[in-house]
Formats: C-alpha cells, sequence, structure tokens
C-alpha cells in the first residue's frame, strides 16, 4: 500500500500504513492484536473517526472492528476488492496444505460456507465504497469463480448492501492499490463520499 500512501499525504491525509501478520492468526487476532494497537500507536490521544483504504481481508478487518468495537469511530472506508461475501476459491482450496500454508487461519475464513465470517458480520454502519478489480491473472481461480471476477473475488461477492458507491477498474486482486485511478478514486471518496469527479 506505500504507493497509496505516498499519495494519501500530499492530498491532505495523515496516514497510517497498518501492517498485519496475515498469514499467521485468524481474524479477531488480527484485529485486538494487531490492527487497533497500531491504529492507536498512530494517533495517541486522538478521538477523530477514522477513514480506511483497505485491500481484500483488510475490508472485513475493518467490519469486524466495527463489530467489536462500537466506540470505535470510524468515518468513510474505501474497501479495494473486498471478499464481503467471502469467495468461493476458499470453499474449494481452502483445505489444501499449500492454501493453508499461503493463506494461513484468516483466509480460511472467507468462504461462502457457515464457517465464513464475512457472511456472519453484520451491514456496515460506516459510509463506505467498493473499487472492483476486473482482470485475473490466476486462470485456476477464476475458473472457479463463477461470473465476473478478479482472480480471487468474484465482482458480485464484493458488493454488499449499503455501499455509497460502487466502481470497476481495469486491474487484477493483486495489484489493484498500485493503480493510479484506483488510488484517485479512493482520495475522491475519501473526500467527497463518491468516486466520480466532484462537479
Amino acid at each position: 500500500m506505500e504507493e497509496m500512501e505516498d499519495e494519501l499525504k500530499p492530498a491532505g491525509f495523515r496516514v497510517c500504513n497498518v501492517d498485519y501478520p496475515s498469514r499467521k492468526h485468524p481474524i479477531d487476532t488480527l484485529v485486538e492484536r494487531f490492527v487497533l494497537p497500531e491504529i492507536r500507536r498512530c494517533f495517541p490521544e486522538d478521538t477523530l473517526a477514522k477513514n480506511f483504504v483497505t485491500h481484500s481481508l483488510g475490508g472485513i478487518l475493518v467490519r469486524r472492528l466495527a463489530e467489536l468495537h462500537p466506540e470505535f469511530k470510524i468515518g468513510r472506508v474505501v474497501m479495494l476488492s473486498p471478499p464481503n461475501q467471502g469467495s468461493e476459491v476458499v470453499d474449494k482450496l481452502g483445505g489444501s496444505w499449500w492454501f493453508k500454508s499461503f493463506n494461513g487461519p484468516a483466509g480460511r475464513q472467507l468462504g461462502t460456507d457457515s464457517n465464513s465470517v464475512p457472511l456472519r458480520l453484520p451491514p456496515p454502519s460506516f459510509e463506505f465504497g467498493v473499487l472492483a478489480a476486473t482482470r485475473s491473472i490466476d486462470p485456476l481461480s477464476s475458473w472457479l469463480i463463477p461470473g465476473d471476477d478478479d482472480g480471487k473475488v468474484s465482482l458480485k461477492r464484493m458488493k454488499l448492501p449499503g455501499m455509497k458507491d460502487y466502481r470497476k477498474v481495469a486491474a487484477s486482486h493483486a495489484l489493484i492499490m498500485k493503480d493510479n485511478e484506483a488510488i484517485r478514486s479512493a482520495i475522491r471518496f475519501l473526500r467527497n463520499g463518491s468516486f466520480r469527479r466532484a462537479p
């Protein structure tokens, strides 16, 4: 997310680029031991609402953060290719040893079955928009996903009721955060609540 950070700062935002070991822990542990403490470290004594730009699992972490800590003030959230309704790739490949080693416990919580964390989360109470990547560089995963996808998540499953805005971006799941139009759209949404250019 370095390119996103480099553009957000001159656009006037204070930025905390949160790193977390996504392959080592389940979702709740990532929220409680890494995401929330890092935000508090970046912004000590700051009670203002925090905006987020998330990629993939990051969108689920923010939704879970909002559920676990309703006192935490969240402003606008831009989700880049989020598995808001899970991913069929996890259903089909989540039990394999290589999927477990590469994606870890949190990755296995992103399916579409009864164990899916995204499907158990309540609708977001914060203002959010979804930027959906539309290109796949993973033919195997795309073959497992019905409909249009970005190689990891179907466009249909990125969506969520209550979205303030939705826009497709000609990028892959793995690289959407580096895409110039995605970065510009994210900044517009954080400022105006829309991915479109202000009149």
